[in-house]
């Protein structure tokens, strides 16, 4: 991609100032790339790009930055790409596929144009399998792991990239604004050593708080509580509009794990 994407863009007309771009064998993601995103963000302000696209390692996924210097991550990209898909009557089904880690706001920027969100758990693998099996064409995670079905069938960064500059070309508008169709909701994370994973349901006073904390929410933001599948640890995600009542309540909800469950 180091030189496969700075030819694609040259060809199409683009101005390209590339960095980065000079691998030895171990330098890949060597404080650059999509797993370093303050990098691209630097390039984009001393260059005065209009946007700047970053890879990771293998080139599959792909982290946008606007003319303004802001990452745009995986779930505006589904946003900005299944709204353009939407009006145009080409996202299959209405539907984008996504992981239970993709922001509320992205269910909502849907809703709000008759659309929908499929999830599926994390990892590309569960998104392309959803994705195959509902017939569906654009999916993807906030890592900026985007599949449109619709020329490839897997995460492709470049594919990704281009299709994110089709629409700004389309539009005329810049990244800045194309973003802003994705109101995030606010979230409040908390990771948690666990000693065993008994089944959630047996968690009586954890389950209770989460119960509460739905209903407080009203359908304004959502709890996800998992276990981890590689690592002895609990993850809690809660996702509102008010950043002081979702910390409450995580910590709560994590003070009742430990109690329960805690190593």
């Amino acid at each position: 991609a180091y030189q496969s994407t700075p030819c694609v863009l040259r060809e199409l007309g683009a101005d390209v100032a590339v960095a980065n771009n000079e691998p030895n064998g171990i330098n890949i993601n060597d404080v650059c790339g999509s797993m370093y995103p303050e990098e691209i963000q630097r390039v984009v302000q001393v260059s005065g790009a209009d946007v700047g696209i970053s890879h990771d390692g293998d080139a599959d996924r792909v982290l946008l930055c606007d003319e303004d210097g802001e990452i745009v991550d995986g779930d505006e990209i589904l946003a900005i790409a299944a709204l353009d898909l939407l009006e145009t009557g080409r996202l299959e089904q209405n539907t984008v596929v996504a992981t239970v880690m993709s922001n509320f706001g992205l269910d909502e920027a849907l809703a709000a144009r008759g659309g929908k969100v499929a999830r599926t758990k994390v990892g590309d693998r569960y998104v392309i399998e959803e994705m195959v099996r509902q017939k569906l064409n654009l999916g993807g995670e906030q890592s900026g792991h985007v599949i449109f079905r619709d020329f490839t069938t897997t995460g492709d960064g470049i594919i990704t990239a281009l299709q994110i500059l089709r629409i700004m070309h389309k539009t005329g508008q810049p990244l800045s604004k194309l973003k802003a169709c994705l109101q995030k909701y606010l979230q409040a994370q908390r990771n948690l050593t666990v000693k065993e994973k008994r089944p959630l349901a047996e968690l009586d006073s954890v389950m209770k708080l989460v119960s509460d904390t739905e209903k407080e929410l009203l359908g304004k933001g959502r709890v996800l509580l998992r276990y981890s599948g590689t690592e002895p640890k609990i993850r809690l995600l809660i996702e509102g509009r008010e950043l002081e009542m979702i910390d409450k309540h995580a910590d709560r909800i994590a003070d009742a794990i430990q109690t329960a469950i805690g190593a």
